[in-house]
């Protein structure tokens, strides 16, 4: 399946060119029908009325490219006995992940332009966070079922493999969804994101599942030519939902694979490090900011201005000075994440946690200049 390279390159541009020249048209109907986020809150970083919703064109560019160039595996003359058996298990796996993917990108659509367009109640968007991990998790069998040694586990029971691939689809559509707040970033973090975990899924010889981050990589691509600095639209949760949705199923599939047909350097990185690596800046600038809310005595959902990238405004980057750091942040750990290999994997989560959490703190540490 290595032979199909250009699928994945297929999918990305088609992804990448149905934003850039649908996304114009979008903002012209958004600003007509004053679809936009105003400003005026505390919060709020941006000084003009933006649109919100521009994770419709995100959802449609992925949904187009990934059914257009989704592999069928048609190609099978020659191919007969145990070689044919193990492609018809794993095109019946990829067109499972399919019908799930897509139900799963159909429900959060409509949950999040409800919520950028009207509004959705915490406790209802909780539930349907909750209708969806069933979906995944349940009925499409989404989920962790070996932590390869991590923490000492391996083959995790039936109950727990369910409660914590719950929790790690709830933990990522959440965290992408709270670093959404600096032109460029989620979508920036996204894209770097979904193309580690597509080149290690093409690598590993799953085309179909490849092909879901690359078009996930090309929609966000194309987006970051109307959302960086300064951004003429917002992906809005319905937006940062589906990324935080898709991210997450790609770092199940991830632990979960065989890691005997990657390359000979990288089967022995430990696969839950390496997909923890890849989306460890939401994780860990969530996890802090929690801690810290906690710590004050408050709700952890609670809304302020303590996230790694408002520090970095207050020591003066400014947006795209922000967002560059934390380019460099996420791609510096999922690097690091390759020298793991043969290594004890608790060592391998002490080398990435530190310099994550350490990165994460260093921000605050630093005492801001006095203004003059």
């Amino acid at each position: 399946m290595k032979e199909h390279g250009y699928i994945l390159l297929s999918g990305l541009l088609t992804a990448f060119f149905v934003v850039l020249f649908t996304m114009p048209v979008l903002i012209k109907v958004a600003r007509m029908k004053h679809l936009v986020d105003e400003p005026g809150d505390d919060r709020k970083l941006h000084s003009r009325s933006i649109p919100t919703i521009g994770g419709i064109i995100i959802f449609a560019a992925i949904l187009f490219s990934y059914s257009l160039w989704f592999p069928t595996g048609s190609d099978t003359a020659g191919i007969t006995g145990d070689a044919f058996r193990s492609l018809y298990r794993e095109m019946g796996a990829a067109y499972a992940d399919f019908k799930i993917v897509i139900a799963v990108m159909v429900l959060l659509f409509f949950i999040g332009v409800k919520d950028d367009i009207i509004g959705f109640s915490p406790a209802k968007k909780l539930v349907g966070h909750f209708i969806v991990a069933y979906i995944l998790v349940i009925i499409g069998d989404v989920r962790i079922r070996d932590m390869h040694g991590i923490l000492g586990l391996y083959e995790l029971t039936p109950a727990i493999s369910i409660g914590f691939s719950f929790f790690t689809y709830i933990s990522l559509v959440n965290a992408f969804n709270l670093i959404d707040g600096v032109d460029g970033l989620a979508g920036g973090i996204g894209f770097i994101s979904a193309s580690a975990y597509g080149m290690w899924l093409y690598m590993s010889g799953d085309v179909a599942l490849a092909l879901l981050a690359f078009t996930l990589a090309g929609a966000l691509l194309g987006f970051l030519v109307f959302n960086a600095h300064p951004a003429r639209i917002f992906m809005g949760d319905s937006g940062s939902l589906i990324i935080g949705a898709i991210l997450s199923v790609l770092a199940m599939r991830v632990v979960d694979h065989d890691a005997s047909r990657l390359p000979g350097y990288l089967r022995t990185v430990p696969t839950p490090l390496f997909a923890m690596a890849v989306v460890a800046y939401p994780l860990v600038d969530t996890f802090r900011v929690f801690v810290v809310r906690m710590a004050k005595g408050r709700s952890p959902f609670q809304a302020d201005k303590n996230h790694i990238h408002h520090r970095l405004l207050a020591h003066g980057l400014g947006h795209r000075g922000t967002v560059v750091v934390l380019y460099l942040y996420a791609l510096a750990i999922i690097l690091l994440s390759l020298l793991t290999r043969d290594i004890q994997p608790n060592w391998g989560l002490l080398i990435l946690g530190l310099p994550a959490f350490a990165l994460a703190v260093l921000p605050f540490a630093i005492p801001l200049r006095k203004k003059a």
